[in-house]
Order: C-alpha cells, then sequence, then structure tokens
C-alpha cells in the first residue's frame, strides 16, 4: 500500500459535514479526551487489532490528545490518529463496519487532517494507505511514488503461535 500526500492548504470545508452527520445520524466527531484512552484503545485493539490500538496510544500520548473520534450515544463507530508513527503523517483510521456509509470516515478524515493544519504542516502524509480512491476523493491525495513499503518496512508483523514471522 502506497504512502499519498495531501495538501493541507487546499483542504474541503468539513464543517458542513459535520453538522450534517449529526443531524442526521446522531453521530459526533470531535478531539478525544485523555479520561477516554483506555475505552478507544479498548475499541480500536478489538475492531482493528493491536497495532493501530498501539497508534492511539501514542497519540494519546500528546497534549492535547492527538486522536480523532466519531461517537453516537456513548458507542465509538470511527476514529484517526495523527502526528504519532511519524511527525506529519496521519493515520490509522477507521469505522465500524455496522456504521460505514454515513459519512463518518469522510469527517474524521478532514477533522484528523486539519488539526495537522493547525499543528502548522502544509502537507500531510497518509502513511500505507488502504483505499487510496477513498483518500483521493475526500482530500485530494496523491500517491508518493515507490512509497510502499516506505517507512514501516521491516515492521514486526502479529503473528500467530508456530507461525514464521512476516515483515513488509
Amino acid at each position: 500500500m502506497p504512502d499519498l500526500l495531501v495538501k493541507l492548504y487546499e483542504l474541503p470545508d468539513v464543517e458542513e459535514a459535520r453538522h450534517r452527520l449529526e443531524a442526521r445520524h446522531g453521530v459526533v466527531v470531535r478531539r478525544a479526551l485523555p479520561p477516554e484512552r483506555r475505552e478507544v484503545v479498548r475499541w480500536v485493539a478489538r475492531v482493528f487489532g493491536d497495532q493501530w490500538a498501539s497508534e492511539v496510544e501514542v497519540a494519546f500520548g500528546r497534549t492535547p490528545p492527538a486522536c480523532v473520534i466519531a461517537v453516537r450515544d456513548q458507542e465509538i463507530l470511527g476514529f484517526s490518529v495523527y502526528d504519532t508513527t511519524f511527525r506529519g503523517f496521519l493515520g490509522p483510521i477507521g469505522t465500524a463496519r455496522e456504521a460505514r456509509g454515513m459519512g463518518i470516515g469522510r469527517v474524521v478524515l478532514l477533522v484528523a487532517l486539519r488539526e495537522l493544519w493547525h499543528l502548522g504542516y502544509a502537507y500531510a502524509i497518509v502513511g500505507a494507505a488502504g483505499p487510496v480512491e477513498f483518500f483521493q476523493r475526500v482530500a485530494g491525495a496523491q500517491v508518493i511514488p515507490e512509497s510502499s513499503p516506505g517507512p514501516y518496512r521491516g515492521i514486526l508483523r502479529p503473528r500467530r503461535s508456530g507461525e514464521e514471522p512476516s515483515t513488509v
């Protein structure tokens, strides 16, 4: 999966989509708060795995936390972190399977990218982007040529007992 480059100074406005998401689906997108750390980390580990949960833990080590969450009725439906594994990088980002199609991923992505802009970055890198078309459509992302596996080369991957080690 390639890395993507996003121009933070050319992002679409997110506020209308944010308000529409709340009005239609009751979903609020906001920065996570420190007392929510354990709950958010547990949710990400359960839904997306330990590696992503590790990056969420790093996000909560920042002040304020570098984690955006989508919440409805005390239930987490999506998240994104930024500035964790590498400075200026966005991700991971994810939406619960049952909540896909509402626009949560779009809003969470754009809010997190805006946070990077407010930190003083002009560009963001989406590391090892999964659905490349999503990032291109929503944020105008461009593929960075020859960026796979990029800085993730040699990263330890979780394995089951008896399984051979796997690296990128």
